[in-house]
């Protein structure tokens, strides 16, 4: 690891100033830490923003939450709020990491998390996102866990978060301080697909910081759920993962939100699912049909087919459960 300065930010403004010029924020530290001991990441200056009162779960006056960029993810999934209104967020924080790393990481932090791609993580190897023009040897190597969907020519990596993949199907939005001021970012907004700029993985300005996460007033979300296929039991990425809610009414849908994980490389909102959906029968062959419309513009490799299917049967699985109909 290289020699780097620290500096503990007592307010928001003060670490503001300190970003810049080599300089990253420090939260938990889960997924930046560890870049830096493979040297992925190199920052000259950690600001560390702990401190900053940003570590509360408000009930906003339109009846959403809005979660501060410092609550840690063990919090966030006990939170009563959280627990009764959206539980397919708890189920996400949950599903993920150790008990030790969710006490340790923020909902900021989180959104923020880079691939987990090998060749991302290895500094021998060539990759876009990391190096920009040395190309992408997932897309002939190794890539058997990688994106399905959203991925380009320069990039198929996926984005890890469990939690963003349930705040995509929610409308979340993000917000930030920027060296220009306050503003908000849909989540929908919030993550860059890689197109020809991998390494370009987020809308905000450089040396913004996450200052919290919205959800609204969502009445369907009390309904939802997360679903996630992975390796092995526990401790582990996925290989893909739903959040999804559905509200039917005299056998049809009259609302329905479905977020998909470690098929893209930003949390994916399955649209032309929902789209396909709405107004139409609850039933197992409409929710495959949804499903179909929604993977008809994937884009598998050798290796990585089998997402398309498994995706498939996550989504007609998951709304079939949750709509009560017949498989």
């Amino acid at each position: 690891m290289r020699e780097f300065g620290y500096r503990r930010a007592p307010d928001v403004a003060t670490a503001l100033a300190l970003a810049g010029n080599g300089a990253r924020y420090l939260a938990g530290g889960t997924n930046l830490v560890d870049l830096m001991k493979l040297g992925v990441e190199t920052p000259s200056l950690l600001v560390d923003v702990t401190r900053l009162p940003l570590d509360e779960v408000e009930v906003t006056g339109d009846g959403g939450l809005l979660i501060g960029a410092m609550v840690r993810n063990s919090d966030l999934a006990v939170h009563p709020q959280v627990r009764r209104r959206y539980p397919a967020v708890t189920q996400a924080i949950l599903s993920g990491a150790s008990g030790q790393l969710r006490n340790m990481a923020t909902v900021g932090g989180n959104l923020l998390q880079r691939t987990r791609c090998p060749y991302f993580a290895d500094v021998t190897k060539p990759c876009n996102k990391r190096a920009p023009g040395t190309g992408c040897p997932a897309r002939t190597g190794e890539h058997h866990n990688l994106a399905i969907l959203g991925a380009s020519e320069h990039c198929i990596a996926t984005n890890p978060s469990d939690l963003g993949v349930t705040l995509a199907a929610f409308d979340a939005v993000v917000h930030v301080q920027e060296a220009a001021g306050p503003r908000t970012i849909p989540l929908r907004d919030f993550h860059r697909l890689p197109g020809d700029t991998p390494d370009r993985e987020v809308t905000m300005a450089a040396g913004a910081l996450i200052t919290g996460v919205g959800l609204p007033a969502l009445p369907i979300a009390a309904g939802s759920r997360y679903r996630k296929v992975r390796d092995r039991a526990s401790y582990a990425f996925a290989t893909a993962s739903i959040a999804a809610a559905v509200d039917v009414a005299d056998g049809r849908v009259r609302d329905v939100r479905i977020g998909l994980g470690a098929v893209a490389p930003v949390p994916w909102r399955a649209h032309r699912a929902e789209e396909a959906l709405r107004g139409g029968p609850a039933t197992a062959d409409a929710f495959a049909a949804a499903a179909d419309a929604e993977l008809a513009q994937a884009r598998p490799l050798r290796d990585n087919a089998y997402k398309v299917e498994l995706t498939r049967n996550l989504i007609v699985s998951e709304l079939t459960e949750l709509a009560g109909v017949a498989p």
